[in-house]
């Protein structure tokens, strides 16, 4: 993602005054997205009834995806769905908003008309959770540490158009952009911004000792990498969230049917992220006495692949163009997925601003004849040898089936000769980062729901693939002038012709387009309510309901 972001103050209080009540003109169709669809697998005429302050007991959760990292500085990734819980951003999305407001800030807003200066007051008394002063030095160093470190592949990119930090006295921080850009408050929101204690982290390293030192809802009491995190309540969080729990324990789990056979034992309590299409499609078919509550969100991940353009075959737009002249979206969609996700003919997803067909529009149906005549008129006869990468352990179980499903499509057509190979996610990381890779596989949560950051992250020279993608049109005039408009509903024709780009570029193949599903046990309530706009959950929306 490479999102950017304006800060600043100017001495004019009625334009502050104005864009504190205006921040976003946001686009109303995104809170639809949010809406969860609850599909209930509970029988029985009794109601539970939730305690405020939930059971003593820790709520269980299970996820099949774990962190990377613990450092904010190294992560853009799926090690957010922690750090959203554990460390505190200067704005976050109360009570389910689709917009940004305060949690470490008390207020933010950009105070002149260009949205080229972003000025953030934070909460006076604020401390990490070691009792250490947390203040407006406290954000510039966190801030200005992820550009100085700069990880392949971070969170570095996010913050392209930030030129400076300025300091005001202990609770004001200002930050003046390099160019307009009405996602920043969206960018300060994203778990990538969290906020560090200055004692505790390096200003020009990674911490790798396997502890957090936050001032989030919650505090790292202990962490098993790849296996569990034990929170519980930090009692010097001071921000917008109401924890409904004491205590939550994250499990890690390889794979979807281990992490369902552990909810239906009661060994957790709820599953987030990586349940598998026939587990959901079980749970929907099989609901008397389940005790097991299935709750659906229109969702805006994606899936997609990358082509690598050093490669000698990937590099070649013909090649790239003829597979997706095969692709089969809605084979894979249903045959891997039991239509648990939808085809996707764009980077950016139905249900955002700008979503277009274009790959559909461009290629239509799938069509080997179409696909031969790319290679042909390239000058290519022969069957043409690719090896597609995928992580074995980060975006469910359907990953390996879906590989092979591709590789089905694209060897039937007889023009392609694929080989599969796989990986583990922090060595498959750094195998695509390295450029190791000539077509692999990645999904994409957004950091926040903008069509920015579907087009932004994967284009540039830095950007979330580690993979270099030079498109100055994108780059250089539709992505800064869409960033001049505060007003999202204005971005359409930017973002039309940006994904026009891609589709002729063929760089990026989108595949499909998931939903989200929660799975909890019959006691446990929140989980509707529990998924903020970027489909991070938040943990202290779930309680233990107690009585009947």
């Amino acid at each position: 993602m490479n999102p950017a972001g304006r800060c600043g103050m100017v001495c004019q209080p009625l334009v502050w005054q104005l864009e504190e009540q205006r921040v976003f003109n946001r686009n109303r169709g995104l809170r639809q997205l949010a809406t969860i669809a609850s599909i209930s697998l509970v029988t029985g005429c009794g109601v539970l009834s939730s305690d405020s302050s939930g059971s003593k007991s820790p709520i269980v959760v299970g996820t099949t995806s774990s962190p990377s990292t613990l450092d904010p500085a190294a992560s853009w990734d799926s090690s957010w769905e922690l750090f959203r819980n554990v460390y505190q951003t200067l704005l976050n999305y109360p009570d389910g908003a689709s917009q940004p407001g305060p949690d470490a800030a008390e207020k933010c807003a950009f105070t002149d008309t260009t949205n080229l200066t972003y000025r953030c007051v934070l909460r006076s008394g604020l401390t990490f959770s070691n009792g250490d002063k947390l203040d407006a030095r406290s954000v510039k160093y966190s801030i200005d540490r992820i550009k100085r470190i700069s990880v392949s592949g971070g969170p570095a990119g996010l913050l392209g158009s930030l030129d400076r930090i300025e300091v005001k006295g202990d609770l004001e921080v200002v930050f003046h952009l390099k160019e307009p850009d009405a996602t920043f408050p969206f960018v300060l929101a994203t778990p990538a911004m969290s906020i560090v204690d200055p004692a505790d982290y390096s200003a020009t390293q990674v911490r790798k000792d396997g502890r957090i030192t936050g001032s989030g809802p919650y505090t790292l009491q202990s962490y098993q990498d790849g296996k569990e995190a034990r929170l519980v309540g930090n009692s010097r969080y001071q921000g917008y969230a109401k924890r409904k729990n004491d205590e939550v324990t994250i499990r890690y789990f390889q794979d979807s049917s281990s992490m369902v056979d552990a909810l239906k034992s009661r060994k957790i309590d709820l599953t987030y992220r990586g349940l598998a299409a026939s587990d959901i499609v079980s749970l929907q078919r099989h609901q008397s006495n389940s005790g097991i509550q299935l709750l659906e969100n229109s969702g805006i991940e994606i899936s997609y692949l990358v082509f690598n353009p050093k490669d000698p075959w990937a590099g070649k737009t013909a090649v790239r163009k003829a597979l997706a002249q095969v692709v089969d979206r809605a084979a894979i969609a249903h045959n891997v997925y039991k239509d648990t996700v939808q085809p996707l003919y764009s980077m950016v997803p139905a249900g955002l601003t700008g979503h277009t067909t274009g790959f559909f529009d461009q290629f239509g149906d799938p069509s080997t004849a179409k696909a031969r005549k790319i290679l042909s008129d390239a000058g290519i006869t022969q069957r043409v040898p690719l090896t597609l990468w995928y992580t074995t352990d980060r975006y469910g179980s359907e990953t390996a089936p879906e590989f092979q499903e591709i590789k089905r499509q694209l060897e039937d057509s007889g023009l392609f000769q694929v080989t599969l190979k796989s990986r583990p996610w922090t060595t498959y990381v750094e195998g695509y980062q390295k450029g190791e890779y000539p077509v692999f596989g990645r999904g994409w949560f957004p950091d926040f729901p903008d069509p920015d950051n579907y087009i932004a992250p994967f284009v540039g020279q830095q950007n979330a693939l580690g993979t270099p993608y030079p498109a100055p049109k994108i780059t250089g005039e539709l992505l800064p002038g869409s960033r001049r408009q505060s007003d999202r509903a204005n971005v359409v024709k930017q973002f039309e012709a940006a994904q026009q780009i891609l589709v002729d570029d063929a760089r990026l193949l989108p595949l499909w387009q998931g939903k989200q599903y929660v799975a909890a046990n019959e006691d446990i309530s929140g989980g509707e309510r529990a998924l903020d706009p970027s489909t991070i959950m938040m943990m202290w929306e779930l309680s233990r309901k107690t009585s009947w």
